[in-house]
C-alpha cells in the first residue's frame, strides 16, 4: 500500500472518530446517526450519477455502501480521492 493510502486511510478513521463524537453529543444521535447514513449514501449515488461526466465512479459494492454509510460524505470523499490517486 502506498503512503498516499495510507494517510488517507488515517484520515478517513479520524473523521468516523469526529463523526462519532459528533453524533452521541447531539440530542437525537439515532436521528443524526441516520441523517448521516442517508446523506452518505446519497453522496454515493450522486458520485456515480456524476461519473458519466468526470469519468470518476466508486464502484458499489458492499464495502462501499458500508463505507458512505457509516462514514458519510467523509468516506465519499476517501473512497473518490482513493479511485482518482490509484
Amino acid at each position: 500500500m502506498s503512503v498516499q493510502a495510507m494517510v488517507l486511510v488515517c484520515l478517513s478513521v479520524l473523521l468516523a472518530f469526529i463523526i462519532i463524537h459528533k453524533i452521541m453529543g447531539s440530542r437525537h444521535p439515532v436521528r443524526s446517526a441516520l441523517l448521516s447514513m442517508l446523506i452518505g449514501l446519497l453522496s454515493l449515488a450522486a458520485v456515480n450519477i456524476c461519473s458519466l461526466f468526470t469519468g470518476v465512479d466508486i464502484p458499489v459494492s458492499r464495502l462501499s455502501v458500508a463505507c458512505s454509510a457509516f462514514l458519510g460524505i467523509p468516506g465519499v470523499t476517501a473512497m473518490l480521492l482513493l479511485q482518482i490517486l490509484l
